[in-house]
């Protein structure tokens, strides 16, 4: 491959090779000599859902601990060995997934799979490291008790989806959850969740493609854990209520609240996504954030941000809508809110503005695609949720053929204005 080739052509069947390894991981590599590095994304099938509904966070726990010590190599040895190459590995953990990156130049990529392979295989749990790294997210979380923007983002996800359900707990869990976290349940749940089968890392670079899947095979590939791989816990239903459901999470000491009102909505892999993603980008994306930014912040004035997203995933992620008001424009900024959601449901939209965002999402397609990071979290989604190695040529087709019908459907389907859970954090309620 030409380095012309290799940089201006979409990634695609045609310049990504791909092989599964002999521990069922998916390899990928594209290959890209614009610059003399090299950009590494992994994702493994077994997420924070695998762990015990009482210990919330000891996932996230144990992800962040395969980078503090293997069996043969300290902490301290593997921070000075990264920072010698100027390299980076770093872990994190979803719902459904746990991922893993890392960054170096192409000189040092051969080293640097060694030791990120060294990690996943033998990580050490060093009890010193535990409490080091127990005290860090303890201080994490207890700081983000204060974020009014954290506190209606969690309590959100408590109303819309229940507590007890795995979507409905932070992830992150909570300063006591954390207390409550042992080795043991470190160990147990690393062997329950860490797996390579079925799992996807992509490679993306300055590096022959051919050798690049030949050294992923040496050293990713060659992973193999004692345990079998994770058995996927079965997502339950959510229903939506017949009703507005609110809550409210008083933050001492704060001028400000913070708002999170929607419901679950669809899984990445639904065929309404599209219609459902150019739809919030009419509500909350576009421009200065969509309708909510134009109309609930600059011509109202009812808030400082507003914006709106659709988090889908594996499973039915959230579609939502955020503001940040003064705390005597709440409900008025809710129900400005509702109307604009409202306005999507029961109106066509117009042909001139359905243009500019469909222009603007497959224009926003390159950019995301200059640098080898993006290539390479483009190419792990598009694994993820197997939309094809030819989905990037697709795009423009598939966003070109929404219709403004399609548009309202989509809102009128999957956002429920009857059944919206509404989440505030900040001061006390006035009345």
């Amino acid at each position: 491959m030409t380095d012309n080739a290799t940089s201006s052509a979409l990634p695609g069947p045609d310049n990504v090779l791909h092989q599964e390894l002999r521990n069922g991981l998916r390899a990928f590599v594209r290959e890209n000599n614009a610059s003399p590095s090299v950009v590494l994304e992994g994702v493994l099938f077994g997420g924070a859902l695998l762990e015990p509904s009482e210990l919330p966070g000891s996932g996230a726990f144990t992800v962040s601990m395969i980078e503090r010590g293997t069996e043969s190599r300290s902490f301290e040895a593997i921070s000075d060995d990264l920072e010698a190459v100027g390299a980076e590995i770093n872990f994190g953990i979803g719902r459904h997934t746990t991922r893993f990156g890392a960054k170096c130049l192409s000189e040092d990529l051969e080293f640097v799979l060694a030791l990120l392979a060294e990690m996943l295989d033998q990580p050490a749990f060093p009890p010193e490291q535990i409490e080091r790294v127990r005290g860090q997210i303890t201080t994490a979380l207890m700081q983000r008790q204060a974020s009014t923007r954290h506190r209606a983002a969690v309590g959100f996800r408590e109303l819309a989806y229940g507590a007890k359900h795995p979507y409905g707990r932070d992830i992150d869990g909570t300063p006591e959850s954390i207390a409550a976290v042992k080795r043991d349940d470190l160990l147990r749940f690393f062997e329950r969740s860490i797996h390579p089968a079925g799992g996807i890392v992509v490679l993306v670079g300055a590096v022959p493609a051919e050798g690049a899947l030949t050294m992923l095979g040496e050293s990713l590939g060659e992973w193999s854990p004692g345990h079998p791989p994770p058995e996927q816990e079965h997502v339950p239903d959510v229903d939506v209520p017949d009703e507005v459901r609110w809550t409210h999470i008083t933050v001492p000491g704060k001028s400000q609240s913070d708002i999170v009102l929607g419901n679950p909505a669809i899984p990445r892999r639904h065929p309404d996504w599209m219609a459902a993603a150019v739809a919030n980008t009419v509500l909350g994306v576009f421009g200065l954030m969509g309708r909510l930014g134009e109309n609930v912040r600059d011509q109202r004035g009812l808030a400082y941000y507003a914006y709106s997203r659709l988090s889908g995933g594996l499973g039915p992620g959230p579609w939502f809508a955020a503001a940040g008001v003064n705390p005597t424009n709440v409900e008025e900024a809710v129900a400005a809110t509702i109307d604009e959601i409202s306005r999507l449901q029961d109106e066509l939209v117009p042909d001139h503005e359905l243009q500019d965002v469909k222009s603007y999402i497959t224009g926003s397609l390159p950019l995301q695609l200059e640098t080898n990071s993006g290539v390479a979290r483009s190419l792990a989604e598009i694994a993820l949720y197997d939309l094809g190695l030819d989905y990037l040529s697709r795009f423009p087709e598939l966003v070109a053929a929404v219709s403004a019908a399609d548009v309202q459907r989509a809102a009128r389907e999957h956002l429920h204005t009857d059944g919206l859970s509404v989440a505030v954090a900040g001061p006390e309620p006035t009345r």
